[in-house]
């Protein structure tokens, strides 16, 4: 078959032979170029091929004969839609092929239905031809469509005028191409050449490029080898050395599904984020829990379990049923008492060491505040999953022993970890080609990148995944993936520091209002000047108080009371509770 413009093949194809596979030949996009495509980019070349799958008419473009105005018409259009006849003006007859009565006065012509027109010049008039085996007087838009032979032929439409017209069907054709995912929409007016080379092209496999995301439901086509055809897009999700290799042109071995599950883990220290693994080797050790007022200890509470705290800040009471507590007093929560308002936390505070039999009860209200702190009694090491089994998340643990199997261990290091959540998101393990034994566990909803299958072997052994044991995530990808977990709400990232305006303090605070004022100093009228005194023979030290402060030298004009201050020491039962709280954290 000879080329043909794009448009004389569309015109004259017939859709039942769909579909039909297209060479592209040559014309305005020789060299070959990128196209603007219905939002697509389609870049068509000398050489490539298209598989016409479907077409569509989009519009007609009506052009008269005589002056050249060119007007359109939907695929919809009967004639009496939008179109109404025109007025019966005087016909006058130009040329003895004009007949002698308007179009409108024939019996013959109906409003929304064509007719051949006769025409001098290169349109031969094929009425014969035109309607032949229709039965009918006229033919509508589509069937006028259906005998385009390459060139548009001289047409009558009382509804639209008393000229002739020439019909410009505008189609869009939905075609598949070598290498792209989505169907490619072109309209039948692209300035190409093309040539039919179905017959001769039965063999061609057109591949459609695959999301590692539609990978994880196609077990049975793992294991296999694949190619990178574009790398994943949008921020960053690990921080790991393997991340930025998959890249275009990339070779990986996707050897199938991983079983392992992950846990959301971060360093408050550090601030570093991580996703540790169910095969992660590291052992554990629980650090106790901290709560901020009686809410958090009551959320705190375990079915069967007491919860004994130590107090980290002093709180005052509530008036007599309330007592105060102190900084070092250990509680017992047990349990609610009461309902509605009046719901209390029944705690057992404890004696001192010299009264460990002996304690009170206390009732203390949901909405009072203070610090405590979990009693460490639990020196036991564990595994993740044995671990997960015996607390609940959120906790915080230390790892006191790395995983053997990593050459470094970030988790170490590290002087608390905050386990949030567990997560079951499916993984894939891969490997590049260049290093089959070093694999990798990559998840496709994360990491998603565009790919391709390939009929290469496939190492049998599934490589050593350990460094997928621990991935440190990006600062924004954690907020992200905190943002979709059920129930927990995201804090939001830590602001940058304000700059330092005047007038503020550190941190572009300004100084508290309830602060006192700094005295400033006394008029010389309200400030005697002290007496001099002699100098001594030998200069002796001050004797520093028990805080190792010195002490002032009194103002014999001031009262006593103002100025003599008496410093606090450190009595025995202050340094009795630091001893006791040091005893109880083995951290």
């Amino acid at each position: 078959m000879e080329p043909l413009s794009f448009q004389e093949y569309i015109c004259s194809l017939d859709t039942a032979t769909l579909p039909r596979i297209l060479r592209i030949c040559s014309g305005v996009y020789f060299q070959g170029s990128v196209y603007e495509i219905s939002g697509n980019e389609c870049c068509l070349s000398t050489g490539d091929l298209l598989k016409v799958m479907a077409v569509a008419l989009q519009k007609v473009i009506c052009e008269d004969t005589e002056t050249g105005q060119t007007m359109e018409l939907p695929p919809t259009f009967k004639g009496e839609q939008g179109y109404p006849v025109p007025a019966r003006t005087q016909w006058v007859p130009s040329s003895q092929a004009r007949p002698l009565q308007p179009p409108w006065a024939q019996p013959h012509c109906p409003t929304g239905l064509f007719q051949p027109a006769p025409a001098p010049g290169p349109y031969p008039t094929l009425r014969g031809l035109f309607l032949k085996g229709t039965g009918q007087q006229g033919l509508t838009l589509h069937q006028a469509l259906g005998r385009w032979d390459r060139q548009p032929q001289p047409l009558l439409c009382p509804a639209i005028g008393p000229r002739a017209l020439l019909l410009h069907p505008v189609y869009e054709v939905h075609a598949t191409m070598h290498l792209r995912r989505d169907v490619v929409k072109i309209p039948s007016t692209l300035e190409v050449d093309v040539e039919d080379v179905t017959e001769a092209a039965q063999h061609i496999r057109f591949a459609r490029p695959l999301l590692l995301s539609e990978v994880l439901g196609m077990e049975a086509a793992l294991p296999a080898q694949a190619e990178i055809l574009e790398g994943p897009s949008g921020p960053a999700v690990f921080e790991s050395a393997w991340v930025p290799r998959l890249r275009r042109g990339q070779r990986l071995q996707l050897h199938g599904h991983s079983h392992a599950w992950r846990v959301l883990a971060s360093a408050p220290s550090s601030g570093r984020h991580f996703l540790l693994s169910s095969t992660y080797q590291g052992r554990f050790r629980q650090r106790p829990r901290q709560f901020k007022g009686v809410q958090e200890l009551v959320a705190g509470l375990r079915p069967g379990r007491p919860l004994r705290v130590v107090v980290t800040q002093d709180c005052e009471g509530q008036g007599e049923d309330v007592p105060p507590l102190c900084m070092g007093d250990r509680l017992e929560a047990r349990g609610l008492q009461g309902n509605g308002p009046g719901t209390r936390l029944l705690c057992h505070r404890h004696g001192g060491e010299e009264e460990e039999g002996e304690g009170e009860e206390l009732l203390l209200p949901l909405d009072l505040g203070g610090g405590f702190v979990e009693e460490a009694c639990d020196s036991k090491k564990y595994g993740l999953a044995e671990l997960l089994e015996q607390q609940p998340l959120p906790c915080e643990v230390r790892v006191v022993a790395p995983d053997p199997g990593l050459e470094r261990d970030a988790l170490g290091a590290l002087p608390a970890l905050r386990l949030e959540a567990r997560l079951d998101q499916p993984f894939l393990v891969g490997s590049f080609c260049e290093e089959p034994e070093e694999g990798f566990e990559i998840p496709p909803r994360w990491l998603d990148l565009s790919l391709q299958l390939s009929e290469g072997p496939v190492h049998p052994p599934a490589p050593c995944t350990r460094r997928s044991r621990v991935e440190e995530l990006t600062e924004a990808f954690y907020y992200q993936l905190l943002a979709q977990l059920p129930g927990s709400p995201a804090p939001p990232p830590p602001r940058p520091p304000k700059p330092a305006q005047a007038g503020t303090g550190p941190g572009g605070r300004r100084p508290s209002a309830h602060r006192p004022p700094v005295p400033g100093p006394l008029p010389m009228s309200a400030c005697p000047a002290p007496p001099l005194l002699p100098l001594p023979a030998l200069p002796q030290p001050s004797t520093p108080s028990q805080d190792g402060r010195r002490r002032p030298p009194r103002d014999a004009g001031i009262d006593s009371n103002s100025t003599e201050h008496d410093y606090e020491t450190v009595d025995d039962n202050v340094q009795k509770t630091i001893r006791k709280m040091q005893a109880i954290f083995p951290f």
